[in-house]
């Protein structure tokens, strides 16, 4: 009976180590095509596959074009936020090249703690 309450004390505390990961503040600040951040600012291609640590990334393979809605800004200016399909989420920027540029001028905005939160079947994850 220890043994089993051990487990789920070692479960129990695994899942709340993801869960400060996974809502974890990548940036206070990120870079958009307009204010709410709803307008696509490029298309890209992948130049490699991605896989990401958590549900906050989006995962891909080489040659498959993600649309960019944001792009972090002073603090981790190495991610980007963008769709490939129905599926959303941060990636490196190293791991795409750029094949359209829609918006030129970008407007910089506060993060919100929303922004960093996963998105499973158009419901919010609060672990």
């Amino acid at each position: 009976m220890s043994r089993i309450l051990d487990q789920r004390i070692l479960l129990l505390v695994i899942s709340f180590s993801a869960s400060v990961q996974s809502t974890k503040v990548l940036s206070e600040w990120k870079k958009c095509g307009d204010p709410e951040c709803e307008k696509a600012m490029s298309r890209v291609q992948a130049t490699t596959d991605y896989l990401g640590p958590d549900c906050r990334y989006l995962n891909f393979k080489t040659g498959e074009e993600i649309m960019v809605y944001s792009k972090l800004s002073r603090e981790n200016e190495n991610l980007w936020t963008g769709s490939k399909g129905k599926d959303f989420g941060y990636f490196p920027r190293d791991a795409v090249k750029v094949e359209e540029v829609f918006i030129g001028e970008e407007v910089e905005v506060l993060t919100k703690e929303t922004d960093f939160l996963c998105l499973h079947e158009d419901k919010y994850v609060f672990e």
